[in-house]
């Protein structure tokens, strides 16, 4: 008897038709003779709305209340999950993350898992029920508060639980039949991969892929979980994300694996800056006390003339304001002369290990950007991964333009949405 972990997102879970459409697939999945745990995420909306809820009653929500406000919402979807379970004459045991064993830090909306002790899911399994989790919480090591894990916290959840338990597998359902090589909202003709390295998955997830998040597949490499991604609206077989094919597949490694955007990101550039030692250490330690991560950086060539130069540096448009209020406060410290900030930018990065053999992909890439008239305003480079920032408005372009130009495009079948978020 094998033992797998399956996640079913918001989508998927959306209403009381979805719910029960899932709970058939995980009890045709205990039917053939796997033991199944199930990581579940709140239905539809149900988080967005509580966060404009805690909103409208208090501008900024203290984050222990908050992360119980937010775990409210898995709470309820595993619950019904598991009724409609027994309806169909199997037994479940729904549990919330704390329950389940998960153990984070004390980082309140972002908490990250330090252990995983699933003893009573052990329990629940050897008993013959299925196991539902809550997905994005857990509790906190040291106060045992009730804790949120951030964005893709119910991904992380299950590939958590799946390394915990020694799982075959970690299926994260969705609503798209796999990982394709963009975004199948913005290209159409996008191609769905049968296989993905851990590697190519963590370059795409770091780059505004949002099929799976950086998190999520950056734990599965850690304990070598094999992922599948797969449609809970559909039969195929989605996409494999591990260290070697999985089973009969035999996939010669693609030049490049696909084409990921991002438009939730910020740019800071901080004006005047002495070009001297220890000056860009003292900035980005600024940011980093902030607790804000930022991801790509350029700093100019300084002016011969007065000795000063620019660093810019691009960070999620969430954490703008706080990094801009960090910097404002050191600024007397650090001696630099403006801040300038633009969240009218996209990135646009271009992944495939095999980029590191084949010269001229990087000539291509800018010459598709150059032909579809897309301005380059900072570039980032690493062994298997090109990226630029550009002008928002100009992102689906670009990123048609290069799919295209990188033979991507596929010649018959077309991406479906069947959720209509990508997610």
């Amino acid at each position: 008897m094998g033992l797998v972990v399956q996640k079913y997102g918001g989508s998927s879970v959306a209403d009381a038709e979805g719910i029960k459409r899932v709970a058939k697939r995980i009890v045709d999945a205990k039917k053939n003779g796997n033991q199944v745990v199930v990581v579940v995420s709140a239905m539809g909306d149900t988080t967005d709305e509580l966060i404009d809820l805690a909103g409208q009653v208090s501008p900024i929500p203290a984050g222990r209340e908050f992360d119980m406000l937010l775990t409210a919402g898995e709470r309820i979807s595993m619950a019904l999950l598991a009724m409609a379970i027994k309806n169909l004459g199997h037994e479940a045991q729904s549990f919330t993350g704390s329950q389940a064993g998960v153990i984070t830090d004390s980082v309140h909306n972002k908490a990250r898992i330090i252990d995983v002790t699933p003893g009573r899911i052990r329990t629940a399994l050897d008993e013959g029920n299925i196991a539902i989790v809550a997905g994005f919480q857990g509790v906190s090591q040291d106060k045992k508060d009730i804790t949120t894990l951030g964005r893709g916290g119910s991904d992380t959840t299950a590939v958590a639980l799946a390394a915990a338990l020694d799982a075959e597998v970690c299926e994260i359902y969705t609503d798209v039949d796999g990982v394709f090589t963009a975004d199948p909202r913005v290209v159409k003709k996008a191609r769905k991969i049968d296989w993905i390295s851990f590697e190519d998955m963590l370059e795409l997830a770091a780059s505004g892929s949002k099929v799976l998040l950086h998190r999520c597949v950056e734990y599965a490499r850690r304990y070598n979980i094999p992922i599948h991604v797969r449609s809970s609206f559909s039969g195929l077989r989605g996409t494999w994300v591990s260290n070697e094919p999985q089973g009969d597949q035999k996939v010669e490694h693609a030049i490049i694996s696909g084409v990921a955007h991002d438009v939730s990101e910020a740019k800071i550039t901080v004006v005047g800056v002495p070009d001297k030692p220890g000056e860009a250490a003292a900035i980005f330690r600024t940011i980093a006390n902030a607790e804000v991560n930022i991801d790509m950086v350029v700093q100019n060539v300084s002016a011969a003339s007065t000795g000063l130069t620019d660093i810019s540096f691009t960070l999620p448009k969430s954490e703008g304001r706080k990094a801009i209020a960090a910097l404002e406060r050191n600024r007397g410290t650090i001696g630099f002369e403006s801040l300038r900030y633009d969240d009218q930018i996209a990135k646009i990065s271009l992944v495939g290990a095999g980029m590191k053999t084949n010269p001229g992909v990087t000539a291509a890439f800018f010459e598709a950007l150059s032909d579809a008239g897309v301005n380059i305003e900072l570039i980032s480079t690493s062994e298997i991964r090109i990226s630029v920032v550009t002008r928002a408005e100009d992102v689906i372009e670009a990123v048609r333009a290069v799919h295209t130009a990188f033979g991507l495009d596929s010649d018959s079948d077309q991406a479906v949405v069947y959720g209509g978020t990508g997610r």
